[in-house]
């Protein structure tokens, strides 16, 4: 009787806890996926990060659910990466360990090769975990997620960390960077991981609404306080009662409103327009400019009290050109997010995403976002080519290797009278000035891509001209092979 076979769950629960033990000796925890991303196993060792029972509480339900949809969400990048059968090594994220706050981890993921009659035939992947809070060498060579937010820079993983460090607090935040750098993710950021995750965020653009109607949408106002005011109103002030309140673009706000704004912060509590009865309101702010909001103070056209009180912890997002090692990470992220609301898997060619390292990104974030969504439209197959992206960025890109190129060759000294002045094809001044010439004939490229079969490396280096100029030249012309 002692010699009968196990049942086949049985027997695959043992190979899986086999494994799980010998990972576990190393410090690892193991998951296994499904094809629909569900945990199907979960070792013990999940609870030594997230506290007992996180294992048995986290079987069946989706992977997003522990390590975040920025990962693993519908248009996440492991998720994409998994599906297309690659390996991803070194990411991190944070899970929430209640009630203790969150456990930094890095992340391993990879398709399951199954061995004959040994694992679940419905594991399709399988996730390592280790905790990477004690691992410093680590924490800027791989991205990073936490809470919405995706880097991999030194710089953003130090405001991740900010971030991480308000869990417990409903301290008021002012965050500052130039437009388009993210400060509305790190806003949300907060927010999902705060004590007041379950209560409402409730956004307002103070630069977006005329000033006519700033007061009211912030703090609501009575039947017939104002021409055409039918009804009373709601603010999101009271709109986000128990949660967290977004002042976007704080700087534009007038002064009339500033005072008012002054008082919910200290007091919380605030009148409706057209009403004298004070309103108690638990909320938090948080507050965002891309103003040197110090300068309007000198020029009495922000109020000192209210920049002290909106400044209790400052955190500053650097722009998106002085962290370029979140180019990447940001790009495949936002790429997936961009071809999930189109139905469509895409992916960089390396000439592509080359192209979006060189550029320069003045518009930040929301300049990339903009980018990638006209290159999606633009793109005819399932592979992204320079040509799709807009030609601000081929231009920039080509101006950033002219430039790259003054550097590592020096124009040379003046030639000795007598010698020729006229540069050699192809020399600096030639390439320098090539992303601004006009381009050759259709003809003339065509025959020079059909001279050189086609290898775009021999084809713009006999054109005297960088890869990305060759590209915007043939998608200007419609050339394609």
């Amino acid at each position: 009787m002692d010699d009968a076979p196990l049942p086949r769950c049985d027997a695959q629960r043992l190979a899986f806890d086999a494994v799980a033990g010998a990972f576990g000796s190393l410090g690892r925890v193991c998951l296994a996926l499904d094809r629909d991303f569900l945990i199907r196993h979960a070792s013990p060792g999940l609870d030594s990060l997230l506290g007992p029972g996180a294992a048995a509480r986290h079987a069946l339900r989706p992977v997003e659910e522990l390590l975040g949809p920025e990962l693993f969400g519908p248009a996440g990048p492991l998720r994409a990466a998994l599906i297309a059968g690659e390996r991803r090594e070194g990411w991190r994220a944070w899970l929430r360990a209640e009630p203790s706050g969150t456990r930094l981890v890095s992340l391993t993921a990879a398709p399951l090769h199954h061995v004959a009659g040994a694992c679940d035939p419905d594991a399709a992947y399988l996730v390592v975990l280790r905790s990477a809070e004690q691992d410093e060498s680590t924490r800027s060579g791989a991205p990073s997620s936490f809470a919405g937010a995706i880097a991999r820079s030194r710089q953003m993983l130090r405001v991740l960390r900010k971030v991480e460090s308000l869990q417990q607090s409903d301290i008021t935040v002012l965050i500052t960077g130039e437009s388009g750098v993210g400060k509305g993710v790190i806003a949300q950021a907060i927010h999902r991981s705060s004590l007041r995750r379950d209560g409402p965020f409730v956004a307002v653009n103070c630069a977006a609404l005329p000033e006519t109607l700033l007061e009211s949408e912030l703090f609501g106002h009575v039947r017939g306080a104002f021409t055409g005011a039918v009804r009373d109103r709601v603010g999101r002030f009271e709109m986000a009662a128990g949660g967290t309140v977004f002042l976007d673009e704080v700087g534009e706000l007038p002064l009339h409103l500033q005072a008012k704004l002054l008082r919910v912060c200290q007091e919380r509590v605030f009148e409706r327009v057209g009403d004298s009865r004070s309103i108690a309101v638990d909320v938090r702010v948080i507050a965002a400019t891309h103003r040197a909001l110090r300068l309007l103070v000198q020029e009495k056209r922000f109020r000192e009290d209210l920049y002290y009180r909106l400044r209790v912890f400052p955190i500053e997002l650097p722009p998106l050109r002085e962290r370029r090692e979140d180019i990447e990470p940001l790009a495949r992220y936002l790429l997936g997010q961009v071809g999930a609301r189109s139905g469509r898997s895409l992916r960089f060619s390396p000439e592509a995403l080359r192209a979006l390292l060189v550029y320069s990104w003045p518009g930040n974030v929301r300049e990339l976002e903009n980018a990638l969504e006209y290159a999606v439209t633009t793109a005819p197959g399932q592979t992204l080519q320079p040509e799709d992206l807009p030609p601000e960025v081929l231009e920039g890109t080509a101006r950033a290797e002219g430039d790259a190129l003054e550097v590592r060759h020096p124009p040379a000294a003046t030639a000795p009278p007598g010698d020729s002045a006229t540069p050699p094809p192809h020399s600096l001044d030639e390439r320098r000035t090539a992303a601004r010439r006009d381009p050759p004939a259709r003809e003339q490229l065509v025959a020079t891509l059909e001279l050189h079969r086609w290898r775009m490396t021999e084809a713009s280096r006999a054109l005297g001209v960088s890869r990305t100029t060759l590209w915007r030249w043939m998608r200007e012309a419609r050339v394609t092979r």
